[in-house]
């Protein structure tokens, strides 16, 4: 299975384009060793020319370009899209369905009913596409049954949901459901890797220890190094808690958590532009090596 990280910021992307936060600002100046980032997807495929796109970020079209098996040019008018699988409706895995408007068929859209449900009210993408290429609704049941993308040969996909709250726009923004956000098992049938994502892990809840557990490569939430981290930073008051987000550093984080699979290689992505990891030379980014722990970055490849 291959799989290409196209973005690995969380929302805003980094930096973040209001911000002067110290990590926007150095990078700006050049003070900073760190990269740009889009803002989080990814896409796997198991032959490298059909591809399921995992989330489409506002930065679709920048990561079409940079990833040129996306846009293979076999013909006038041409993607290695075979479908489209949606995490959840937030702004930033969302957005992107309207750059892909021109299709000259419906887009495939793999997701649970709540965030169909999303797109069709409060935040309504979905309608807006019936009068351009329409979509092509598929249901995902996020209770670990497995699914497949049709085009995208040999993968196998499973949805899992995990405790978070919809997006401000969703008609049950109170009223949390199984579904508003989903981790999801991806498996290869025939090498037998399996990739772990979830960008949007707020609580590593029993239900989801056997599903990491099988996997060879966890991608996870890696937001925000501090619960406070907003607060600290001079940018916010939310608690990443609050946000839906597990901070990594502290009694009960992400890099403890982490700890409890050690044969799988474990990466972070959807980092907030206020995360010290992204300084490369930063003491955060050593104590995440010294726990086998990486850090994302747009254009990497994970072969599983």
């Amino acid at each position: 299975m291959k799989v290409q990280v196209l973005g690995s910021a969380a929302g805003g992307g980094f930096p973040q384009w209001n911000c002067n936060c110290d990590n926007c600002a150095g990078f700006r100046n050049g003070s900073l060793n760190a990269k740009s980032r889009t803002q989080s997807s990814i896409c796997v495929s198991s032959n490298g020319v059909d591809w399921a796109l995992i989330n489409t970020s506002p930065d679709i079209r920048q990561q079409i370009i940079d990833f040129p098996p996306l846009q293979p040019g076999r013909g006038k008018r041409d993607t290695g899209i075979r479908g489209v699988v949606l995490m959840d409706s937030q702004i930033d895995h969302t957005t992107g369905l309207l750059m892909l408007r021109e299709l000259a068929h419906p887009l495939p859209i793999y997701c649970t009913d709540m965030v169909q449900q999303d797109l069709t009210t409060g935040f309504p993408v979905m309608n807006m596409l019936s009068h351009y290429c329409d979509t092509n609704w598929h249901q995902i049941t996020p209770d670990g049954s497995g699914f497949q993308v049709e085009g995208v040969e040999d993968i196998l996909f499973h949805g899992i949901y995990l405790s978070s709250k919809a997006p401000p726009y969703s008609p049950h923004r109170h009223d949390p459901h199984q579904g508003d956000n989903i981790g999801m098992l991806i498996e290869d049938q025939k090498t037998g890797g399996r990739l772990f994502y979830a960008p949007g892990l707020g609580v590593l809840e029993p239900h989801l220890l056997p599903y990491m557990q099988q996997a060879s490569c966890l991608l996870v939430d890696g937001t925000c190094w501090l619960n406070d981290e907003m607060s600290t930073r001079g940018v916010g008051s939310k608690l990443a808690t609050e946000m839906g987000h597990l901070y990594q550093f502290g009694e009960g984080g992400m890099i403890e958590q982490l700890g409890q699979f050690p044969d799988a290689r474990k990466i972070l992505i959807h980092i907030n532009n206020t995360n010290p990891i992204l300084n490369e030379d930063g003491v955060e980014r050593e104590i995440l090596k010294s726990n086998d722990i990486e850090v994302a970055w747009d254009g990497m490849q994970i072969t599983l």
